[in-house]
């Protein structure tokens, strides 16, 4: 679904939902009740609850206030993952 944005005549303007292929050219105003044309408007998309647009939220975040690091990392290798799937066993080693 996306936001479209109309305008009244005696209110101004507000924005409302519709999907792509059932946008009509004139709503209802909510406050007045009156008929509101839609505006010449890009469409608000928004999938604010996808991983994608939360993984582009904190991109953005941290951007603007990046992490400070204060101390480096433990020394060593990380510890290997052991699989006890017979099939793993067959795979090379590096």
């Amino acid at each position: 679904m996306a936001t479209y944005e109309f305008g009244c005549t005696a209110c101004g303007r507000f924005r409302a939902r519709f999907a792509m292929s059932e946008v009509p050219p004139e709503a209802a105003c909510p406050q007045c009740g009156g008929s509101a044309a839609r505006l010449l408007s890009s469409p608000f998309l928004s999938r604010a609850g996808s991983p994608a647009m939360r993984a582009v939220d904190a991109a953005a975040r941290t951007a603007a206030e990046p992490d400070v690091v204060r101390s480096l990392p433990p020394r060593g290798r990380p510890a290997q993952r052991v699989t006890r799937n017979p099939l793993h066993a067959k795979l090379p080693r590096p």
